[in-house]
């Protein structure tokens, strides 16, 4: 079928086919459809199980057209209050959640609904009908929007610094990144066994914190290398430290120093040995009171509580602002 353009273009037919199927797909991105839009009575017609997972695809995809485009078109946002109508008449679907379509629906025909009303509702039905396939959505699938963090508007505490020992999981990195930098760490020390803050589920959870949080990572153990001057070791060996473990001081009478390291160690092992000698030799431990069962925390979360804490003793006036 490519024979009559073969021998018009010569050898430059590969390119120009190239081209066109580009355009076409470009066309389809930006023209005022959905790339999966069916019609409703194709889609009312097809048996339950592959109608929720065409819906599913459907909703996605619109989430993501949103928070590309900004705005969805007039005809398309009618379009995905009827699918989401449709939806709502599935009686083996929940009452609770045929109720939470139903106000998505509603969201979707109001004339006045914002940008980000129309993205919870379609979010909302998205996760409604995932749930009702048996399916549930991993963290690296959710829909964020998109951009570049300005390092320019980063406020910062000067000696303000964070050591991670050893921290396995690439989402825990990433966490921990986004956290550091909302609270205006000055910069972040990696051990040589610590996840790859540039693995794509680190990434995905930084935020693009780890673009602007400076940070760098040690190629032997810090707290067994020599510490010479003039070597990129030489400025973290000065500390002062202390280090998030248990059998220290409690967050509410610990006294922030307004220049650290704060040591945070694995997931399953908590700080090693060496470095939790040299945090002892100087500031010493912190410890987050904990009353339930489990009597510990994800390292991520307890981070965080950490960070919030000394951010706050250094700036009282600090607002927290959570996504």
């Amino acid at each position: 079928m490519y024979q009559p353009y073969v021998q018009f273009f010569g050898p430059m037919w590969p390119a120009v086919l190239l081209f066109y199927f580009l355009s076409c797909f470009l066309k389809g991105v930006n023209n005022d459809r959905l790339p999966l839009m069916i019609p409703l009575h194709k889609l009312k017609e097809l048996p339950r199980s592959l109608r929720l997972r065409k819906a599913a695809s459907l909703l996605s995809a619109a989430e993501r057209r949103l928070v590309l485009l900004g705005k969805l078109p007039d005809n398309e946002t009618k379009y995905l209050a009827s699918v989401v109508e449709l939806l709502a008449n599935d009686e083996k679907i929940a009452e609770v959640s045929l109720e939470m379509l139903k106000n998505s629906r509603f969201t979707l025909v109001n004339i006045g609904a914002d940008g980000k009303e129309i993205r919870r509702a379609i979010n909302t039905a998205h996760h409604i009908i995932l749930n009702e396939t048996g399916r549930t959505q991993a963290d690296w699938d959710f829909i964020e929007a998109s951009g570049t963090l300005d390092s320019s508007k980063r406020r910062l505490f000067a000696g303000m610094q964070v050591y991670l020992e050893d921290i396995r999981s690439p989402f825990n990195v990433g966490s921990m990144f986004r956290t550091a930098e909302s609270f205006g760490a000055e910069k972040l020390w990696l051990s040589p066994l610590c996840a790859d803050p540039r693995h794509k589920r680190a990434e995905r959870t930084a935020m693009g914190c780890v673009d602007v949080l400076p940070w760098e990572r040690f190629s032997s153990d810090p707290f067994i290398a020599p510490n010479e001057v003039g070597s990129s070791i030489f400025p973290f060996s000065k500390g002062p430290f202390f280090a998030l473990e248990t059998g220290g001081t409690s967050l509410a009478d610990f006294s922030f120093p307004p220049c650290g390291i704060l040591i945070v160690g694995s997931e399953e092992l908590g700080v090693s040995p060496r470095a939790l000698a040299a945090a002892d030799a100087s500031l010493g431990r912190i410890t987050i009171p904990t009353w339930g069962a489990k009597g510990s925390l994800n390292v991520s979360v307890a981070f965080g509580i950490v960070m919030q804490a000394w951010a706050s003793a250094l700036n009282p006036n600090l607002s927290l602002s959570l996504s």
